[in-house]
C-alpha cells in the first residue's frame, strides 16, 4: 500500500550547513505520527520541506504517489496538506468566524467574476461557506465567540482556532508544530484529547511535532527521532523510551523521563 506521506533521503543544506541529512519517513492513512529531537534537531525543518517552504536540496517528498517537490505552499495545501505553527499566525483583526471562512477560499468553485456581480452561485457558494464555517466552530465549541477579534480570544483558544482553520482546507495530512506550547498541564491534558478527536472524527493523518514527552508518549501510536538533523530512530512510543541513541540525544547517557 502507498503511504500517505513519503519522505525519502531528503537532505537540506543553507550554505555550509546541512540541516536536515538524509531523512526518511512514512506515513500511513488515519495514522498519528510524532516527530520528536532536541532543540535544533531540524524538526520545523521537516515540516517547512513538507510543506513547500522549503525546497529539498535532495530527496523526494511525496503525498499519495505523487511528488511535491517544487510546489507552492499553496499548492501543497490544495493537495491536502495543513498546518499549524510554533507561533500562532491568526488574522489578529479578523472574527473568529471570519478566521476560518477564509481558509475556504482555497477549494472555491466560482472565481472573482462572479465575485464582483454577486449572482445566485456566488451567493450559493458563499452560504454554503458560511454554514460548513459555523459547524467546525460549533464542533470545538468556539460558536460562542464567533464574533470576537481573534486577539482577544485566550491563548488555548486561538490554538484551537489555528487548528480549526487548517482543518477548513479539507486537508488528508495535518501537521501540528508544538500546539502545546505555552500551555499548563490541565490544558495540555485537554489537547492531548483534542488532537485523538480530531485525527477520528475528520479521518485524516497527524503528524506531531512537541517537546513535551508526555503529550508525544500518550497519543502516538510511532514516533521519529531527529538529531542534529539525522534520523536515528524509529518505532513505537515503548520502543523509543528504551532506544540507548535517543536516550543519548536528550541527557547523554542518562534515561529522560518520559
Amino acid at each position: 500500500m502507498v503511504p500517505l506521506l513519503k519522505i525519502e533521503r531528503c537532505t537540506i543544506r543553507f550554505g555550509g550547513l546541512t540541516a536536515v541529512s538524509a531523512f526518511d519517513m512514512a506515513i500511513a492513512n488515519r495514522e498519528l505520527v510524532g516527530l520528536i529531537g532536541p532543540n535544533g534537531a531540524g524538526k520545523t525543518t521537516v515540516f517547512n520541506m513538507v510543506t513547500g517552504v522549503y525546497q529539498p536540496t535532495e530527496g523526494t517528498i511525496r503525498l499519495n504517489g505523487e511528488a511535491l517537490n517544487g510546489l507552492k505552499p499553496f499548492h501543497i495545501t490544495a493537495k491536502g496538506i495543513a498546518r499549524t505553527f510554533q507561533n500562532i499566525r491568526l488574522f489578529p483583526s479578523l472574527t473568529v468566524f471570519d478566521n476560518v471562512r477564509a481558509a475556504f477560499n482555497l477549494h472555491l468553485k466560482h472565481g472573482p467574476l462572479h465575485a464582483l456581480t454577486r449572482g445566485p452561485k456566488f451567493k450559493e457558494e458563499e452560504s454554503a461557506i458560511a454554514e460548513r464555517t459555523k459547524e467546525l466552530l460549533q464542533i470545538f465549541q468556539l460558536d460562542r465567540v464567533r464574533d470576537v477579534m481573534c486577539k482577544n480570544l485566550p491563548y488555548g483558544d486561538q490554538r484551537r482556532l489555528e487548528i480549526i482553520r487548517a482543518l477548513a482546507t479539507q486537508p488528508r495530512l495535518l501537521l501540528l508544530d508544538e500546539p502545546a506550547a505555552g500551555m499548563n498541564p490541565t490544558e495540555k491534558v485537554t489537547l492531548m484529547r483534542l488532537i485523538e478527536f480530531i485525527q477520528e472524527k475528520f479521518d485524516i493523518s497527524v503528524l506531531l511535532v512537541e517537546h513535551d514527552m508526555r503529550v508525544v508518549m500518550g497519543i502516538c501510536k510511532r514516533i521519529y527521532v531527529l538529531d542534529h538533523g539525522v534520523g536515528i530512530a524509529e518505532g513505537t512510543p515503548e520502543e523509543i523510551r528504551r532506544d540507548p541513541k535517543v536516550i543519548q540525544a536528550y541527557l547523554g547517557e542518562e534515561r529522560p523521563e518520559v
